[in-house]
């Protein structure tokens, strides 16, 4: 007589362990590579943030080097090579004549920086550097998400001051600028330019 061989297979606590186990290393799985994006998505952000940060000091520093110790003139008289103002005033807090770099695609001409309402500083560039008053400068927005934006000056003593020029100095350019940023993160911001005299 033959013996019958009776099929063996999983029994149904043995499939229902392995499905908990792949449920579990999948759920394990999503919450890894949920993380992994979400890191990926904040490294991102702050990576571009800190570049634009970096645009910023970078043109401000070609600007500043290339500042001129010369007064503008206009229809409404004469403006002096930097002025400065401290934060919350109207118009430029910084404002000065630069000569054009050596690669002639910038010409001689008045810029000014400024924080307006949004958060954004704005670039301010006039045709020139002698403009008549009704020539209005063109504004481009050269960095957004800021909270507060000073500028201090030093003279020839070693102090500084928030504004330029500082009264009894006849030097038409100061020797140092120091910028202070707050970003709308609440990171702070100081760096400090030398200016060519």
């Amino acid at each position: 007589m033959k013996a019958v061989r009776t099929a063996r297979g999983f029994t149904l606590i043995e499939l229902l362990a392995a499905l908990l186990i792949l449920s579990l290393l999948g759920l394990m799985s999503y919450r890894g590579l949920n993380s992994v994006l979400d890191t990926r998505e904040h490294v991102k952000h702050e990576s571009e943030k800190w570049r634009r940060v970096t645009a910023f000091l970078d043109r401000f520093e070609r600007d500043a080097a290339l500042a001129a110790p010369r007064p503008t003139r206009s229809a409404s008289g004469a403006a002096p090579a930097w002025r400065g103002r401290p934060a919350g005033t109207s118009g430029p807090q910084v404002e000065f004549s630069r000569f054009a770099s050596g690669g002639n695609a910038d010409i001689a001409r008045r810029l000014a920086y400024r924080l307006n309402e949004q958060g954004q500083i704005e670039l301010w560039l006039w045709p020139g550097l002698d403009v008549a008053t009704d020539d209005a400068a063109a504004r481009y927005p050269v960095l957004t998400g800021v909270t507060r934006f000073e500028v201090q000056y030093l003279d020839a003593n070693l102090a500084w001051a928030d504004n330029w020029p500082v009264a009894g100095n006849s030097a038409l350019l100061p020797r140092a600028v120091r910028l202070h940023l707050v970003l709308a993160d609440g990171e702070d911001i100081v760096r400090v330019f030398a200016l060519s005299s």
